[in-house]
């Protein structure tokens, strides 16, 4: 028998640390290859990382809340002889490879759904105490030598897995994150699925049990190979008793799950990591480095109204949410497109005391949307390019993976101007904070009925609120004003937005 020390990987996107969320094992648990073990955040994303050899866990070498660089020790597993000399495991540690939302594995465990799969470049692991060669690792495939091979194209049937039996779960990430929501026990359901697997479908349809499901024996890594017995871990001290977070009746402003209660005080205690940390830091970045600048602007968008009324019964448009941002986003775009400059950003040459101001070719549109881990600034792409049935297929998309909480970390950066949509939230107008390094921001307020001067009388017409922020280092105030009339007079009068495109 040996045992392996696995280091928290490389999980990309120039992450250098993570926060421990939730361990998914238990020490004496026997584990799989690619059984997810930890669930830790990212200032990106939340991910499951799965295991790279199979035997039973000795040890744990961090508690949940605390944050670890990546290369730490996670945890150790002692594995069968046949595995091979003890060694540390690092998987992912060469630059580029990255996790999603749930960087689950293939065949075994699942893929993470929707795009969010991890991906592992071939990282090295660092010598073990017994000097042994280091083995290169994927994440979530193990070392080389026992990675899984292509599937072959015949394969023996197997037989479903019973309910309640002692076999390994086979469900992807998202189905147990689904599955832990809703409080179903995914050992009690027989999975619909190839071999056995557990669907989404399977989960809504099973009993509630409350709480979180037991976790589910697994069996013996390597089948005739006995393991020695692991000692139970001791199970540490009952915490005093948490008393109930005041009752707040709002949708938003509740106390977080992972806050800790301080009895002496009274008082709530919230950590400040993953989004909520890079959330932080970006503002306070920004506010420190920008010289910020706001103009308003009030305009008559009874006209885009209407226009949205009849677009929205069009057949291309049919099973398609089309919103006022819709409007508003395509309006910026062209507003882009007649002044360039508003879409760059102003960057640093290290010692040197130079800058310079990049002006992006392409439009990356950030949307700004609170996640339940806090403001995300997801993006779409090339969104200049896109016409206005695939932009608002794409708003509605963007929208409900970050507000599910699965988007991948790629669509989380890159942003080259954005728009936060304040309206929806109930009040007029605000003045939006850059999210760093863009140089403006456009936030859409109220859109409702108001009096308004049109044709020289008095009258109730629908009147949108708008507001952009700037870098006053890029743009000037002639600039900044040009592009915010500019989107003001399309939501006045949408043939300009044919006219100038």
């Amino acid at each position: 028998m040996t045992q392996r020390e696995f280091r928290l990987p490389d999980l990309g996107e120039g992450l250098t640390d993570a926060d421990i969320v939730r361990w998914l094992v238990q020490v004496g648990d026997a584990i799989t290859v690619n059984q997810p073990l930890v669930e830790v955040e990212t200032a990106k994303a939340v991910v499951e990382i799965p295991s790279p050899f199979a035997g039973v866990l000795v040890g744990r070498h961090a508690e949940e809340g605390t944050t670890l660089p990546v290369g730490a020790p996670l945890l150790t597993i002692r594995t069968a002889d046949a595995d091979g000399p003890a060694q540390d495991a690092s998987p992912g540690g060469q630059p580029g490879s990255s996790a999603g939302r749930s960087g689950g594995a293939r065949d075994g465990g699942g893929d993470g759904g929707r795009g969010d799969g991890g991906r592992g470049d071939g990282g090295r692991g660092d010598g073990g105490d017994g000097g042994g060669e280091r083995v290169p690792v994927l994440v979530g495939y193990g070392p080389r030598a026992h990675q899984p091979r292509r599937r072959s194209p015949r394969r023996a049937p197997v037989a479903p897995r019973a309910a309640g039996s002692a076999a390994a779960v086979l469900a992807k990430p998202p189905v147990r994150k689904l599955a832990r929501d809703l409080g179903v026990d995914l050992a009690a359901i027989v999975g619909t699925g190839p071999n056995g697997t557990i669907s989404r479908t399977d989960v809504e349809a099973a009993p509630r049990v409350g709480g979180r499901p037991a976790p589910a024996g697994a069996p013996s890594p390597r089948p005739g190979t006995p393991l020695p017995p692991v000692p139970p871990a001791t199970s540490p001290a009952p915490a005093p008793a948490r008393p109930a977070a005041p009752g707040g009746t709002g949708l938003v402003g509740q106390i977080p799950a992972d806050a800790t209660y301080a009895t002496a005080s009274g008082t709530w205690h919230v950590p400040v990591v993953g989004v909520r940390r890079m959330m932080a830091q970006s503002m306070v970045a920004s506010v420190a480095a920008a010289p910020h600048v706001t103009e308003f602007l009030s305009a008559d968008a009874s006209a885009t109204m209407a226009a949205r009324a009849r677009i929205s019964a069009l057949p291309e448009f049919a099973g398609v949410k089309v919103t006022p941002l819709l409007f508003v986003a395509r309006a910026l775009l062209v507003a882009i497109r007649r002044h360039p400059m508003i879409n760059s950003r102003w960057v640093e040459d290290g010692g040197a005391g130079r800058a310079e101001i990049q002006v992006a070719e392409r439009v990356n549109l950030g949307i700004a949307v609170a996640g339940p881990r806090g403001l995300v600034v997801p993006h779409i792409p090339d969104a200049d390019r896109l016409d206005l049935v695939t932009l608002a297929r794409e708003l509605a998309s963007l929208t409900e993976d970050a507000r599910a909480d699965r988007l991948p970390p790629a669509r989380l950066r890159g942003a080259s101007i954005t728009i936060t949509n304040v309206g929806v939230l109930g009040v007029d107008i605000g003045t939006p904070i850059l999210n760093p390094p863009e140089a403006a921001i456009l936030a859409l307020g109220s859109i409702r009925p108001a009096p308004w001067v049109h044709e020289g009388e008095i009258t109730a017409r629908t009147v949108a609120q708008l507001a952009l922020s700037f870098d006053h280092r890029i743009v000037d105030g002639q600039l900044g004003a040009a592009v915010l009339a500019d989107v003001g007079a399309m939501l006045t009068d949408p043939t300009l937005t044919l006219a100038w495109s």
